[in-house]
């Protein structure tokens, strides 16, 4: 009897991390909440960001897809949102990715965005 009670004890506690270390995911396969840097000046829609660290929400808007961009560590934080889509990737990505045009003002503009850890990339 006391062998079951430590089974059924290990497997709620093993449940438990399990359920904890997908928490950070939606059903779409990204976290809700990320970081990023930029290092120099990046458009995202039709604002410019000025380099620095951002806190990336994923949030749904309807059907829509909205990625809000949070200047941090700064007086007056930078803030835009814009819509995206979800592509969904061949297999969990290893590595943050970052891919830029370059418009005719010469500004980096942000085209894709892949976290570490998610299933799915942002499209611009």
């Amino acid at each position: 009897m006391r062998s079951l009670k430590l089974v059924v004890a290990i497997a709620i506690c093993l449940l438990s991390v399990a359920v904890l270390a997908n928490a950070s995911h939606n059903q779409f396969g990204v976290a809700n909440s990320r970081d990023v840097q930029f290092d120099n000046p990046v458009r995202v829609g039709n604002t410019l960001l000025p380099a620095g660290e951002y806190k990336v929400l994923h949030t749904m808007e309807g059907e829509d897809h909205i990625m809000v961009f949070k200047q941090q560590n700064t007086k007056k934080p930078a803030e835009v949102k814009v819509k995206c889509q979800l592509v969904k990737l061949a297999s969990v990505a290893t590595r943050t990715e970052k891919v830029y045009a370059v418009n005719d003002a010469k500004e980096l503009v942000l085209r894709t965005l892949v976290f570490k850890g998610d299933s799915a990339q942002h499209v611009f």
